[in-house]
């Protein structure tokens, strides 16, 4: 089937760092250009995204810090990567939430102009899931060929819910699935424990996700400044964001992970050699025990002027006279001097 188009429409996808829009970086970005006449023109550029890429991020995409670390920096290519897009819509799998935000991002800290106006946005994933709807309402009518009685209703919604399960296990008990690794794994069986790991792909730590294990298992944070990173190792650098978190209006069920995660940091810790602190010499005390140092003494204020190369003629501090009485001169003086009448 052929398109009908009126000007170029540009389907493109980006591999990143990250999902952080103001903080990731394009990895990756490749274009077909699909013409109104059916021609096809495509590229694809692999950039420096100038930061590290995180591992987990790694295992997805495949693209390593030393397989970027030649390539060019996006700055170098935006004014090229905008010429190749000018005048298109712009489509991708959703795109409107992640790829063209990303795009705009980049566009803007290299500082080259890419004007959205006028142009047409197509996500794909948002007419997959408006047409296949993902209610519990369209699973059973498309697993069981059934309509749910008293929808809404929690008895009615459980008993559908329940014949869904049955009819996937049925319907997918055979079904080759890849992941995102490439891997080839048959993942819906009659068996709950394989069920549980086939419907917790996120691998959660506190359900809502703000936390989520690595391949190793350990915690990293899922949002925020520290997306990314291993929880422990946020603790190191800044242990102050377990206070805030825990004041901040976040799940209980997350607190309460994210303090045994602390607890279990704070325990760790104390097993660690700890550095000796230098000692400022303002933090000295007299009863420190130490001969060598002294303690702090309020030194007597510099009379001398804080310059010592400049003319003889600017007045030195004085020392405190009384203050002398107000009297009409001085309020002329003044006067003048403010250009008062």
């Amino acid at each position: 089937m052929k398109l009908n188009l009126k000007r170029p429409l540009a389907f493109f996808d980006i591999e990143a760092t990250g999902t952080n829009l103001g903080v990731d970086r394009i990895i990756e970005m490749a274009v077909i250009k699909l013409l109104p006449d059916g021609a096809e023109e495509s590229k694809v550029w692999v950039l420096n995204p100038e930061m590290a890429i995180p591992l987990e991020v790694s295992l997805i995409h495949g693209f390593y810090d030393d397989d970027v670390k030649d390539k060019p920096v996006f700055k170098s290519v935006a004014a090229e990567v905008a010429e190749f897009l000018e005048d298109c819509d712009l489509a991708g799998y959703n795109s409107n939430k992640f790829d063209i935000p990303m795009l705009v991002e980049e566009f803007l800290r290299a500082g080259v102009a890419f004007d959205l106006k006028g142009r047409h946005f197509v996500d794909v994933q948002n007419i997959f899931h408006q047409m296949e709807q993902r209610t519990l309402k369209a699973a059973y009518q498309f697993y069981c060929n059934k309509e749910i009685l008293n929808a809404h209703s929690a008895e009615a919604d459980t008993r559908a819910t329940m014949e869904v399960l049955l009819a996937q296990v049925d319907r997918y008990k055979d079904t080759e699935f890849i992941d995102k690794k490439g891997n080839k794994t048959i993942p819906v069986q009659n068996e709950v424990a394989a069920l549980h790991e086939f419907t917790n792909l996120q691998r959660a730590v506190d359900f809502v996700g703000r936390m989520v294990y690595n391949e190793a298992g350990e915690e990293l944070f899922n949002f925020g400044k520290h997306k990314g990173k291993r929880v422990e190792d946020v603790f190191d650098v800044e242990p102050s964001y377990y206070a805030w978190m825990m004041n901040g209006d976040f799940p209980l069920y997350t607190k309460q992970k994210l303090k045994e995660v602390y607890e279990r940091w704070t325990a760790t810790k104390a097993t660690r050699p700890q550095q000796p602190k230098p000692v400022q010499p303002q933090q000295q005390s007299a009863g420190s025990g130490n001969a060598e140092k002294k303690p702090f003494q309020q030194k007597p204020f510099n009379k001398q002027p804080f310059n010592n190369n400049r003319p003889q003629q600017q007045r030195p501090f004085k020392k405190d006279e009384p203050a002398k009485p107000v009297d009409g001169d001085m309020l002329q003086a003044l006067a003048n001097k403010f250009k008062k009448s």
